[in-house]
């Protein structure tokens, strides 16, 4: 789920900085740039590592900013296809549902990639439901369950600027799954035993330990 990732480049310190202590303010920068932010076809970056090296610093003219080359890792969220990662319903549309990891929102689970025999239902005053039918009961993947899902596969949008189109810069649309475009989504499934909401398999106690990690 979280691997290391090594990145160069130029960090510019600010005469504001040279108060700090030259790794410190490296470092401040580093985050300040990286840290919640997706880096194309290599996945969120939660944040700061560790510093490989740098160079000596380079005063720019005019301006008193001091230019580094740098070497450093990162930690980046990325699951790999076939893992198993846990999340909770944020919505759900009649072409699938919306999941967040509680730090990543775009995550999907396609109706395709539900138990066969789910039915979606919306009926006005109550909240639209997928629900699982089984042979003897109806199972539901009711708002803000804790669920287990499968990796299957990404989805990556190039949004620097050089790369988008008219269309990208409508915020307000919204695509099949009610969601805006972002930078990099999760496609993920509930359709072999034991995905699906947690607490169908491990009950409502075992489920919320599991949860919590204890």
């Amino acid at each position: 789920m979280y691997i290391l990732v090594s990145i160069a480049d130029v960090v510019q310190l600010h005469p504001s900085d040279f108060h700090k202590a030259s790794r410190r303010a490296i470092e401040d920068w580093l985050n300040a740039k990286y840290a919640d932010k997706v880096i194309h076809k290599v996945g969120l970056c939660v944040g700061f590592h560790s510093l490989i090296k740098a160079s000596e610093g380079l005063i720019g003219h005019g301006t008193g900013i001091v230019n580094v080359n740098v070497d450093f890792r990162v930690v980046v969220f990325r699951p790999f296809k076939g893992e198993i990662i846990r999340g909770v319903i944020s919505a759900s549309t009649e072409n699938g549902m919306q999941m967040s990891t509680g730090f990543f929102e775009d995550v999907v689970v396609p109706k395709e990639w539900l138990f066969s025999v789910s039915d979606f239902e919306s009926e006005d005053g109550a909240p639209p439901v997928w629900i699982w039918r089984t042979n003897d009961m109806s199972l539901y993947f009711d708002k803000l369950e804790r669920c287990l899902m499968r990796v299957e596969s990404e989805e990556w949008t190039d949004m620097s600027p050089q790369m988008k189109r008219p269309d990208d810069f409508d915020t307000e649309r919204l695509d099949q799954y009610n969601m805006r475009t972002g930078p990099y989504r999760i496609m993920a499934s509930m359709m072999h035993t034991g995905l699906g909401v947690a607490a169908w398999w491990l009950g409502e106690d075992a489920a919320a330990i599991e949860e919590d990690g204890s």
